[in-house]
């Protein structure tokens, strides 16, 4: 009987850290054992939000197609890869230019919405890919932890799952930040809704369109954001095993032009290791960049500025290698 109490205790306790993990990301984090002590291994507790926006894609086979919602779809992938690429990578991670507090957290809430978690703990995770890239500690690589693992299995283990604040002491101070990184759920479920909410407007008032509800919501949410993901872990995973080496940086980082057309610019890898401070990893201009190109238009309407250029030593050293 006490035993049974116990495990009925001790289930009721897993599920209350389970919810409470859900809904804050930084739930009874002073409890929790250091991470570097935690087992590097798929946690299933934290893969359920991955498995359910995975298996929410197989119901494109139950609500259809129609040219409003994929086209929708596809627009809102390249709105939230440019929130991704150019803010929660160039901007948060390693703050290659300026911007306002004010559009510093609306393009964190834009990145938000693209269910990659919260900006400061992306920022501090891809910090840390930056000191220890391709050795054993980096949480994704492939030359030490095999394709899968660098690709996604890394995003399901507990040991990377706390932010570790104390590497981004320039983000931390800002509480809405902290608050957005926190309850990291919120803004993708506010995404959810409004994106039903303009399904079922559309259905109402555009029958011509031939859009229903369920089929919006699954193409804009489910579709954009499971490619929108893959999009953004293929830099983790491809772009060190894939593609051409222009400098001889530590790492194994590698560019390709197919990554970058499929994440704005990012797959200019081996470039980006060479100098990630730079706003701009397209280093020569037939390397296509497109999220340079928008931070460029963003900088020209007064929106950001200081935008950190390529030493033109690093552009020297690249031509003397190729």
């Amino acid at each position: 009987m006490v035993e049974r109490a116990q495990e009925k205790q001790r289930q009721l306790s897993t599920s209350i850290r389970v919810i409470g993990q859900w809904l804050d990301s930084d739930f009874r984090r002073e409890e929790t054992p250091n991470p570097e002590s935690l087992p590097d291994q798929v946690n299933w507790e934290r893969t359920l939000p991955f498995i359910f926006l995975h298996f929410g894609c197989l119901a494109v086979f139950l609500v259809g197609f129609s040219w409003t919602s994929a086209v929708t779809a596809i627009l809102l992938y390249l709105l939230r890869m440019f929130a991704i690429t150019g803010f929660y990578h160039r901007y948060f991670s390693h703050r290659s230019f300026k911007t306002s507090r004010v559009a510093q957290f609306f393009f964190a809430l834009l990145g938000n919405s693209s269910m990659q978690r919260g900006p400061l703990w992306w920022a501090a995770t891809h910090r840390h890919h930056h000191k220890h890239s391709d050795e054993k500690i980096d949480a994704h690589s492939p030359v030490h932890h095999g394709f899968a693992w660098s690709h996604i299995g890394w995003l399901t283990s507990m040991k990377n799952f706390p932010t570790n604040y104390q590497v981004i002491p320039d983000l931390k101070k800002y509480p809405e930040l902290v608050f957005l990184n926190r309850f990291d759920q919120i803004v993708p479920f506010i995404y959810g809704l409004i994106m039903i909410s303009l399904g079922a407007v559309l259905e109402i008032f555009a029958p011509s369109l031939n859009v229903t509800m369920w089929q919006f919501f699954v193409w804009t949410f489910f579709i954009s954001t499971t490619v929108l993901l893959h999009g953004t872990l293929f830099i983790n995973s491809l772009a060190h095993v894939w593609g051409n080496r222009r400098y001889e940086t530590k790492d194994d980082s590698r560019n390709s032009f197919l990554l970058s057309i499929i994440t704005l610019g990012e797959g200019w890898h081996n470039n980006h290791h060479r100098y990630p401070h730079s706003a701009r990893q397209g280093f020569r201009a037939a390397e296509i960049d497109f999220t340079y190109y928008g931070l460029k238009a963003l900088a020209w309407l007064g929106l950001i500025w200081d935008l950190k250029p390529v030493p033109s030593k690093v552009k020297e050293e690249g031509q003397s290698l190729s």
